[in-house]
């Protein structure tokens, strides 16, 4: 608990997944995928009730004996491919008030980000709540600036921002992106046009904490991160 706050994580993982089949808990060195977000969630100061949202049996169980909450199963409407991650989010919170849980704030932890830490959790949550904030989400500096990304337009290159691109690579203005690791938002803000990824306050990450298991090389990417600790 944050002072006078209490706090939901949330960690949606259905079972679904076309790029890696069982995604979620797929081994990642000798661990379940979904093991270093619950566990990263587990471990954190403020976060109250860690709870894992999902559709699917097999993942319940891991999350279970990995310390999470599975107190319902995500109907299957809302583990579908064109499922909104918003969606999930405001059931969760129907469901665990319907039980009698209630909460001033949500902060939605994605399993397929295994690097994010504890410390970067913790560190989100005192700048969401020392600041009064009502939404944040996490970014972290893009590789490719696009300041030098173009466009094709009837045959000819279009630059993609009014910037000029003849200045050094050092003295462009820098560009993040949302990264999907630490969304945090009030309650009582959360409803149907909620839109998670457009949440105001940025909180930067590390680029290396800040790898998304999609594809079989982003797996590869994680187990060479981690075997560098």
């Amino acid at each position: 608990m944050f002072e006078n706050r209490k706090i939901l994580a949330v960690i949606p993982a259905r079972g679904g997944s076309k790029g890696i089949p069982h995604k979620n808990i797929i081994d990642l060195c000798g661990k379940p995928l979904i093991s270093y977000t619950i566990k990263a969630a587990l471990d954190s100061k403020y976060i109250d009730y860690v709870l894992v949202s999902t559709d699917d049996e097999e993942i319940a169980k891991v999350a279970l004996e990995c310390g999470a909450e599975v107190p319902f199963m995500r109907p299957a409407e809302l583990a579908s491919d064109t499922a909104k991650t918003e969606d999930t989010v405001i059931h969760a919170i129907k469901a665990l008030k319907e039980k009698g849980e209630t909460f001033s704030d949500l902060i939605l932890l994605q399993p397929t980000e295994p690097l994010r830490t504890t410390q970067d959790i913790d560190h989100a949550i005192e700048v969401y709540c020392d600041n009064g904030y009502r939404s944040l989400v996490s970014v972290n500096e893009v590789d490719d600036n696009p300041v030098l990304v173009r466009t094709i337009e009837a045959g000819r290159l279009r630059p993609l921002l009014n910037v000029s691109g003849t200045c050094r690579r050092q003295d462009m203005p820098k560009f993040y992106r949302v990264n999907g690791c630490i969304y945090i938002n009030a309650v009582d803000g959360i409803n149907e046009s909620t839109s998670l990824n457009d949440n105001e306050i940025p909180f930067v990450m590390e680029k290396s904490h800040s790898v998304d298991i999609d594809e079989l090389s982003d797996l590869a990417m994680a187990r060479y991160y981690l075997g560098n600790e």
